[in-house]
């Protein structure tokens, strides 16, 4: 008896946010909503702000790449990484496609995908988040819980 949430596990995170988008652009085709302007404005600052994500979720990878551990849920880590961004946020990477998920969003003046934006981040939130920190409270211990204290999960 599989739990069909837990096998979406297999199901690499920034996947998770590219078929929440597609399924926002889906939506957008069908029942297209009109309320973000046409404007240059609004691909200027999706531009911006998409390209502000993807430099926080490079800067996670990166500084996990270096740590030589791993960036796959469910997998033990080597070691834990408290430096770069994960001194701001335990979760830099999903903040970081969070964010460019956004900016691509305003860049392409769509809005369904904004709003189907909540799903992959509940699923992300209450699902992969819990057990990646069950596996690193069960690697580091101690060590973890107070990393947890003083490092919010997302900002």
């Amino acid at each position: 008896n599989r739990n069909p949430i837990r096998l979406l596990l297999h199901l690499p995170v920034p996947w998770v946010f590219v078929l929440g988008y597609l399924l926002g652009v889906a939506l957008e085709h069908f029942w297209p909503l009109d309320a973000i302007d046409q404007l240059a404005y609004f691909q200027f600052v999706g531009g911006v702000v998409l390209g502000i994500g993807v430099a926080i979720a490079g800067w996670g990878l990166l500084t996990f790449r270096i740590a030589r551990t791993t960036t796959v849920p469910g997998e033990a880590s080597s070691r834990m990484v408290t430096w770069g961004p994960y001194r701001y946020t335990r979760n830099p990477m999903y903040v970081g496609l969070t964010i460019a998920y956004l900016g691509e969003a305003l860049l392409l003046h769509q809005l369904w995908p904004i709003v189907v934006l909540p799903l992959a981040i509940a699923y992300v939130n209450w699902v992969v988040i819990p057990l990646e920190e069950s596996k690193l409270q069960e690697a580091f211990g101690d060590d973890y819980v107070q990393y947890q204290a003083r490092v919010r999960r997302w900002v």
